[in-house]
């Protein structure tokens, strides 16, 4: 880390550390991870097909933030990034694992690196009690069965689905159509590593808050404060809901379905830290995406793009924090709509909320920003949010080719091939839509915000995005 940037740090730091002067020293944290999640599909963030209203209650008692970015369009690199408070293209990480075949071709690791600087360790070091209930998705997956188990990052315990090793549930799906219900394993059930569970897809989330609410009372009774990542899969493909909620079967009947499912049983999670005067004055909850939504399925609203894509739709996600005992309370309900900042800002964002110290050897990519999170300041970030796109992902949904790096700066967004050609330049204070490139109106800007892009995306490790598509087509006509 460049020492400009350390001082940065440091000094966002002092800054920081005024905002947690009246929190509880040690509060607890829950940190919802919802799986391929659009920025509108909350009904707090305008779905009006949907009520989520336990979601919407958090909203209501807490804070909604209108412009928290995601740091990777996809889900393993978008999980990487939460997880370490750095740009998961250090850990070669670079979209979704697979298969060992495809992680190679795409240039990729086949897990992260067991030495990654996590937010579970640096929290388990200080004495918390850690646990991971949902879905994993950085090791362990398709036919890579000898990555570290997810307990070996940091976690006392973990329950987690077919993208990852430990215990695991693992769905069957039920179309409710007369037909006996399909399993939905991918491989994990050939992998071992731990035992397994077999439930009807659409309990899936339940059994992760069953097991997360379970935790939390046993850390509860042993007076220790904890750590809880509730990753749902909901509300990833494939969408099997409750019958009820099939309603006429279509695509988008069926998503909803299933986000109004995992609404209510996340409910039951919230409902016992609200109920609980303790847990309700030391605990601070954050629900977010981990990226845009499929095609077809949820909404990104006003916003560019889907799932996959550096556009906003792609990126930016929903965010709300809610912790009465934690946040300024005159902000109760409110919107902050200015403050600009992504989910590697979290880590050292939550390290220090909670009084936690680690190595100043450590060098994040995010920004400490409590007194943001807690409602007492709407400023952003100081520095750029950098942007990759999956290398497998130049062409999707219908696009022929789709911009390889972003950086957001400010109130200015680029987008741009690798080599910095095809600028795309948005004012997002006036064009949150992206729809008027005004690149050749603004080329100083352009000639600025190229040069940075570039040369964060070369100081990142290589994957084979620049030739990923030509190799599949090479092999396809072998």
């Amino acid at each position: 880390m460049h020492s400009t940037r350390m001082n940065t740090v440091l000094a966002s730091v002092l800054l920081a550390s005024t905002a947690v002067t009246q929190a509880a020293d040690r509060p607890n944290i829950v940190l919802v991870f919802i799986d391929d999640m659009g920025w509108g599909d909350f009904s707090c963030f305008g779905n009006e097909a949907v009520t989520t209203q336990h979601i919407d209650r958090l909203a209501a008692e807490g804070l909604r933030f209108e412009q928290f970015y995601v740091n990777s369009p996809i889900c393993s690199p978008s999980r990487t990034a939460i997880s370490t408070g750095q740009y998961p293209q250090r850990w070669r990480i670079t979209s979704y694992l697979a298969h060992r075949q495809s992680n190679d071709d795409r240039g990729m690791a086949q897990w992260l690196d067991p030495a990654a600087p996590m937010l579970a360790r640096f929290l388990q070091q200080a004495g918390y009690a850690t646990g991971h209930f949902g879905k994993w998705h950085m090791g362990g997956q398709r036919d890579v069965g000898e990555a570290p188990l997810i307990t070996e990052y940091g976690f006392d315990e973990s329950l987690t689905n077919f993208e990852g090793l430990g215990p695991r549930v693992l769905p069957l799906c039920d179309a409710h159509d007369g037909k006996p219900p399909r399993p939905h394993a991918l491989g994990s059930d050939k992998l071992g590593r731990g035992p397994i569970a077999w439930e009807d897809r659409s309990l899936v989330t339940a059994s992760f808050t069953d097991a997360a609410i379970q935790f939390i009372k046993q850390a509860k009774a042993d007076d220790n404060p904890f750590y809880v990542n509730v990753w749902p899969d909901d509300v990833h493909s494939p969408f099997f809901p409750p019958e009820a909620r099939r309603g006429d079967g279509q695509k988008r009947t069926l998503y909803h379905g299933v986000l109004d499912t995992m609404d209510e049983q996340l409910g039951e999670l919230f409902d016992l830290i609200r109920g609980d005067q303790q847990l309700r004055d030391h605990t601070l909850i954050l629900v977010c995406s981990d990226n845009g939504p499929e095609l077809g399925a949820g909404s990104a609203a006003q916003f560019r793009g889907h799932k996959t894509m550096l556009y906003e739709g792609g990126i930016r996600s929903p965010l709300v924090v809610w912790g009465p005992g934690l946040i300024d309370p005159s902000k109760s309900g409110s919107v902050n709509s200015t403050s600009a900042f992504s989910a590697i800002d979290l880590v050292p964002t939550l390290l220090t909320i909670t009084n936690t110290t680690i190595a100043e050897s450590i060098g994040f990519d995010g920004e400490p920003l409590p007194d943001v999170l807690l409602g007492n300041s709407e400023r952003s970030r100081q520095a750029p949010i950098f942007f990759r796109r999956p290398p497998d992902r130049d062409a999707f949904y219908g696009v022929d080719d789709l911009p390889d790096l972003a950086i957001r700066d400010q109130n200015w967004k680029l987008l741009c091939e690798y080599d910095g050609s095809t600028p795309q330049l948005f004012n997002l204070n006036k064009d949150p839509s992206e729809a008027n490139n005004v690149a050749a109106d603004f080329p100083d800007i352009v000639e600025r915000l190229i040069k940075e892009l570039t040369s964060w995306h070369a100081s990142m490790p290589a994957d084979n995005g620049a030739t990923y598509l030509e190799n599949q087509r090479a092999r396809k006509h072998k």
